[in-house]
């Protein structure tokens, strides 16, 4: 039997995934964009609460891209208080190509809304190559990119209501004093991080405080007090960490901030942040279940404004009680000397970030692939970390909200606490999203798969 060459091989299937039924660019292309977005977010040392917002509009304007082009495509215009239906001329959608817009409304709204988003432009100028490369005519690329150009104009006007732009304006935030409260903390002793993002517009949720968790603990120098025991349990616990809860907490850190010292010199270890390993998970469930462009975008869209709206929910908290972190107060009432296995995030402690924003994302996604699905989370790996399995999105978020306590920078109130916030959160999304309203409007019957599994 003759042999067929390697390289014919891979050309004849190539055709076959790129030639038939017009498919050109694919879930992984979209999942490969994202991840470029989520590389330039690592290099600016971006924080966990501006990468959900930059997540949350680049996504936004992938999935109102495919809208224009499918209008069985759930979209978000009229659902988003303040956004408006997504106009583009008919006559330039004939001449686009729906799956390149796709991809292009990564890349341009990433371009513009990163700080160093122009490291973006060799992306998008090779994913132009790659469209030529794939036969799509220079008139249809062309008409692709001023498509796109006109959504990503309108998500960034959106964009630019919010609030965010206001920040730099607000009063410098000064800890408050006494023991109960957050002080920074070793070693960087960073200040504060965005103590009123509170201030800016949710996606969804119709405030920052409509999932408002209870106060946390009352702090107590008392041995009997609920704050001292819970001091107590983060402290021997770190005495008495085994070798699994040591690799939970490090798998889960995803602490931009993280500092290395040597000697007297300090430097960031870039890290990715918490939003953008959950970004990594929903790009893995897409991928497993080979789910469409259009199904894809609307999935990224769907987590990533959820946990946008989690950590404006969570970091409402943060600042309201401006609780004290474990590392401080172990070392002002029990052990001068102790420390944390994981460094102490640049903010205030209650509730943990973590546990809201990881049981926002896996609520939803549980909602989108059901609450069996089986995964293999790889997105530490180029962090030097093993991957990890998990039978359900639930496991996942579970075992990331328990890392903050095994790191010994969270009070087990904080997780179980913004647990509890996080749920209520990604239920009200999933609620107020798209396809449950148009579920509504057809009086109960279910979309099918969500989306349609085609382009």
């Amino acid at each position: 039997m003759k042999k067929i060459p390697v390289f014919v091989v891979a050309v004849i299937w190539m055709n076959c995934i790129y030639g038939q039924k017009g498919i050109l660019f694919t879930t992984s292309d979209y999942v490969r964009a994202l991840k470029h977005a989520t590389d330039v977010m690592v290099n600016d040392v971006t924080s966990p609460v501006a990468a959900s917002r930059y997540y949350g509009y680049i996504n936004l304007a992938a999935n109102e891209t495919v809208a224009l082009f499918d209008k069985q495509q759930p979209h978000f215009a009229g659902i988003l208080k303040g956004l408006n239906n997504i106009t583009v001329e008919d006559n330039l959608i004939k001449k686009s190509h729906q799956q390149l817009a796709v991809i292009l409304a990564l890349y341009k709204s990433g371009t513009r809304l990163l700080p160093s988003g122009y490291l973006l432009q060799k992306n998008l100028d090779s994913l132009k190559l790659v469209a030529k490369k794939r036969k799509l005519s220079s008139e249809k690329i062309n008409a692709t990119a001023e498509l796109v150009d006109k959504v990503v104009e309108q998500v960034l006007k959106y964009a630019y209501a919010d609030g965010f732009v206001k920040l730099s304006g607000f009063r410098r935030y000064t800890p408050l004093a006494g023991d109960a409260y957050w002080q920074p903390t070793a070693p960087g002793f960073i200040s504060a991080i965005e103590p009123y993002w509170n201030t800016l517009h949710p996606f969804i949720l119709e405030s920052c405080s409509q999932f408002a968790p209870i106060p946390p603990s009352k702090y107590s120098s008392d041995t009997n007090s609920l704050f001292y025991k819970e001091l107590k349990e983060v402290y021997q616990l770190r005495k008495n960490l085994s070798k699994e809860q040591a690799e939970i907490a490090m798998f889960w850190d995803c602490n931009p901030f993280a500092l290395q010292q040597v000697g007297h010199l300090e430097f960031f270890i870039k890290k990715i942040s918490p939003g953008g390993h959950w970004m990594g998970i929903t790009g893995i469930a897409c991928k497993m279940q080979k789910s469409s462009l259009s199904k894809t975008a609307y999935v990224h869209a769907m987590v990533s404004m959820g946990m946008a709206d989690a950590l404006i929910s969570c970091w409402n908290n943060k600042y309201k009680y401006n609780r004290v972190r474990p590392v401080t107060a172990i070392k002002h009432l029990i052990d001068r000397n102790w420390s944390p296995l994981l460094q102490t995030p640049p903010f205030p402690e209650y509730t943990s970030g973590h546990s809201v924003i990881s049981t926002t994302a896996s609520t939803i996604l549980t909602h989108l692939f059901g609450d069996q699905f089986s995964f293999t989370d790889d997105t530490e790996e180029e962090f030097g970390l093993p991957k990890r399995k998990f039978n359900s999105f639930n496991e996942a978020s579970k075992e990331a909200a328990i890392s903050r306590l095994y790191g010994g920078i969270h009070f087990r109130d904080a997780i179980e606490n913004g647990v509890k916030e996080g749920e209520q959160i990604g239920k009200f999304v999933i609620k107020r999203s798209p396809d449950i309203q148009a579920n509504n409007k057809n009086n109960g019957r279910a979309l099918t798969g969500i989306v349609k599994n085609k382009d």
